[in-house]
């Protein structure tokens, strides 16, 4: 249900009027055709809140209790989500909205849903407010009496900052406060462009274009986009991993259970204004393009050859949209990667979409050669098999019990599992393919909401390998990656390096709202909540802490910053008993030697120290969240870094026997396909097998 009011700004007249129990101002103008929903729920949306309510507090693996404090908590997430930055709402309106926050409960417990939508509706006025600023500032004259052209009406000689993070920044109290905020953030987006070429006019061109589409965005707003931020509110205050899914969306994630995706494999996530990648499915067109990344940002896209669309400040499902194809069609992309502040930063990534299937992600295994790297059969020496391994599916350990006889056959001397960006996926296909290098024994502890343990063994009494074995882990590994991984150290089986993996030790369950018996005109989304958590052999939880690896690798990840350590509301680690297990290796002093080893080795490792450089930078500018809105010190400092990232390429291409570059235009695909984890892994395992020790009894 929709009813519609006429809205402008800078107007002559307002009116107001009140939707529940908050005053919301609208405004009228003959000038403007602007017309903005007040959205209000559906008849199906108070149904679906108790069933939602009755799912978490009865189901849920944490105990769940509506309270004051609950609902407290639920508010402040709530008006989080609408205004994360606080650049929108006024200390007014918050102080209002305050006085209900404890009734809340009322909302998402009881579906008395007026309040929410009464709240939502205010901050879609406020943004249109906004938008309508942000757009009278372009429109500000600056000609230049020499050229008789159109300049920008900003200053970039003046030393003035804009702050990108104001998460804990106080309420503004005026108008004029915000405008401020919203001038500062329009001559910041208008920098971005300068620094990347354009004009003023397109500059004026591609903003004007930029707000508008948000306004029209604010326009197609929908009763569903509320009850959404509502229910969501909820789930995230109860866990992490447990959310709400629109009936749109609860289709989206059964495709995306079937597989049945042509698109480029990139699950996208809306962070404020920006599309940012959330993850990359292995072996999909934009991993195997080896370009896109975790928390890249996407700001524009062309089909083909096309010009490109700016698409910041879109809805995430209009991207979807645009990204999305038929298999064969090319898309294109601008991207600023997750390392960087600096917008004005953008690569261009050139897609051919594909056919997302299983497939693509299954278990690969190469040979690696001592001192030469990954080989082909002409290759001599000593060699190891590496098998990647990107995701838990199913008959994973069918394939990999496939690659191991591979390997057998090409008489290497070890075997490195890579389970490196692994977001986990098919728990069976954990306990089997630990099962390939045991012989049987427990794999991993399952503990329910009523404190009942089952305990997950591998009972075939076969090992098919039980040669040397290193098992690699990042920040993204998580979930069947931790357990394997976990099982394997406990077992003292193998050598665990990297980073500390993810922290995710919790199973989750998805379950429709619809019943057959519901006659509602629209359907009802469904849920995905945390049933269990998972335990290692040792009793200790993979929740939270992860697992950490026997040998460390620099990390320019901290945990703080990504993982579950990060999450807001994540179940604790804890433990519980300790399976009836045999250990099958006391590897403490093959570690130690190992580790002394690496570190030795790791002091003249220029991969190493520009990873440790690049750490020690990130982490005195990390609590930094300004960045300059003075034109020449912006060049100077693109400069300085394009300035490094050369020194370092021809430092690269030096020790690789190549030629230097003069820009980085020209450089070489062989830098991309440098991993000097995976180099300084298969050292460390060549250690391990001269030992001759890490092997199954």
């Amino acid at each position: 249900m929709q009813k519609l009011c006429r809205i402008a700004l800078a107007v002559s007249i307002s009116v107001s009027f009140s939707i529940g129990s908050i005053s919301v101002f609208a405004f009228s103008d003959e000038s403007t055709n602007l017309v903005l929903p007040i959205l209000a729920p559906e008849s199906q949306h108070a149904t679906a809140s108790k069933r939602i309510t009755a799912r978490f507090t009865r189901g849920h693996y944490k105990k769940v209790k509506i309270s004051d404090a609950l609902s407290q908590e639920v508010f402040d997430r709530f008006i989080k989500q609408l205004d994360y930055s606080r650049h929108v709402f006024l200390a007014a309106d918050i102080t209002r909205f305050e006085k209900y926050s404890v009734e809340f409960d009322d909302v998402f417990a009881r579906g008395r849903l007026d309040l929410a939508y009464d709240i939502y509706n205010l901050n879609m006025q406020r943004r249109l407010e906004r938008y309508e600023y942000a757009l009278s500032l372009l429109d500000t004259k600056n000609i230049s009496s020499d050229e008789n052209v159109q300049k920008s009406p900003f200053d970039y000689t003046q030393n003035e900052v804009y702050s990108y993070d104001r998460e804990g920044a106080p309420w503004v109290e005026s108008i004029a406060e915000l405008n401020e905020l919203w001038r500062i953030k329009v001559k910041s987006d208008a920098l971005n462009l300068t620094l990347a070429g354009k004009e003023w006019p397109k500059v004026k061109e591609i903003l004007t274009k930029r707000y508008k589409y948000a306004i029209k965005r604010l326009k197609q707003s929908e009763s569903e986009d509320v009850f959404q931020l509502v229910m969501n509110s909820f789930a995230r205050v109860v866990e992490p991993h447990t959310s709400y899914l629109s009936p749109r969306n609860a289709e989206r994630f059964q495709m995306e259970m079937n597989l049945s995706l042509e698109g480029i494999g990139a699950v996208l996530r809306a962070e404020e204004d920006y599309t940012v990648i959330q993850s990359v499915i292995s072996g999909g067109p934009a991993d195997q393009s080896k370009q896109l990344k975790a928390k890249d940002r996407i700001v524009g896209v062309a089909q083909g050859d096309k010009d490109f669309e700016d698409i910041i400040g879109w809805r995430l499902d209009d991207v979807v949209d645009k990204i999305k194809g038929p298999k064969g069609t090319t898309v294109r992309l601008q991207v600023i990667s997750g390392k960087s502040e600096d917008i004005s930063n953008v690569k261009i990534v050139t897609i051919v979409r594909d056919k997302i299937k299983l497939e693509n992600k299954a278990a690969k295994s190469e040979v690696y050669f001592e001192g030469v790297g990954i080989g082909d059969k002409t290759s001599q020496g000593k060699k190891l098999g590496i098998i990647t391994i990107p995701s838990f599916y199913n008959n994973l350990s069918r394939d990999v019990k496939k690659e191991i006889e591979k390997l057998k056959a090409q008489e290497v001397q070890g075997i490195i599992i890579d389970l490196r960006s692994n977001g986990g996926g098919s728990l069976p296909e954990a306990t089997l393919l630990t099962g390939l290098f045991i012989d049987k024994g427990p794999v991993v502890q399952i503990r329910n909401g009523a404190n009942r343990v089952d305990v997950l063994r591998d009972k075939d009494g076969i090992s098919y390998y039980d040669g040397p074995l290193t098992v690699m882990v990042d920040r993204y590994s998580a979930s069947a990656s931790e357990i394997f991984a976990a099982a394997i150290q406990d077992y003292g089986r193998g050598i665990i390096v990297g980073e500390h993996t993810f922290g995710k030790g919790t199973v989750q369950q998805h379950r429709g709202l619809g019943r057959v018996y519901d006659l509602y005109e629209n359907p009802l989304g469904s849920i995905q909540y945390t049933i269990a958590k998972f335990y290692r052999i040792n009793g200790g939880s993979t929740q939270h802490r992860g697992v950490l690896p026997d040998i460390a690798f620099p990390s320019a990840i901290d945990p703080e910053d990504w993982g579950e350590s990060k999450e807001e509301n994540a179940l604790p680690w804890d433990q519980i008993d300790k399976a009836q297990y045999t250990k099958l290796n006391d590897i403490n002093t093959d570690v130690n030697y190992l580790t002394s080893r690496y570190q030795q080795r790791i002091k003249n490792n220029s991969e190493f120290n520009y990873l440790l450089n690049d750490i020690e930078k990130y982490k005195a500018e990390k609590d930094d969240k300004t960045i300059s809105l003075n034109l020449e010190m912006r060049k100077a400092k693109r400069e300085m870094r394009k300035e490094k990232q050369l020194i370092r390429a021809n430092e690269r291409l030096i020790s690789m026997g190549k030629d230097k570059i003069t820009t980085l235009d020209d450089l070489p695909d062989e830098l991309e396909k440098l991993d000097p984890f995976l180099d300084e892994t298969a050292r460390i395992t060549f250690d391990l097998v001269s030992l001759g020790k890490i092997a199954k009894k």
